[in-house]
């Protein structure tokens, strides 16, 4: 039996690590090109843990994804607006997948948006990832087609935001 997902801060010794699989999940998983120059952005973890936070998760002692929670303001913070966060880069390694990885990271953003009294969070997916849909519109995210957006020609970002009641 397997023991439960945890979320922790990433250390720095698994910056290096952490870009690889971000970059293993997106290029492997068809969601960038290996020419994309996005790729050395999703390789670059120590800056995302310099500029937002950096979030580790572990299944069986093993790193088995990341993502970076941006709190308003922060240069990674795209399109929250300045009381709420967003979460970027969210990336789970296969043989981890189904087993609450995703979740547990998305969890642990929204607990720290909440506990910063924040309004909501906010994230930008792309329209080929259902799965990940999915599993955002179970946890109480909702769609904001009116948010959606483009950083480059040819990439559509559809959007979504959990807005926290009072």
């Amino acid at each position: 039996m397997s023991e439960p997902v945890v979320v922790r801060d990433a250390r720095p010794d698994e910056y290096r690590r952490i870009g690889e699989l971000t970059v293993e999940v997106y290029v492997h998983g068809g969601l960038v090109s290996p020419e994309s120059p996005y790729v050395s952005t999703l390789l670059d973890a120590e800056d995302r843990a310099a500029r937002s936070v950096l979030l580790a998760a572990e299944l069986d002692g093993d790193l088995a994804g990341a993502v970076a929670y941006c709190p308003p303001g922060t240069p990674y913070a795209e399109l929250a607006g300045p009381d709420e966060a967003e979460f970027r880069m969210l990336a789970v390694l296969e043989k981890a997948r189904g087993r609450g990885a995703g979740r547990a990271m998305v969890e642990a953003c929204l607990d720290r948006a909440r506990a910063a009294g924040l309004r909501g969070l906010r994230l930008s997916t792309q329209r080929n990832m259902e799965d990940a849909h999915r599993l955002y519109e179970r946890m109480g995210f909702v769609r904001t087609p009116g948010h959606d957006w483009s950083p480059v020609p040819g990439v559509d970002l559809i959007t979504y935001a959990y807005s926290f009641r009072p």
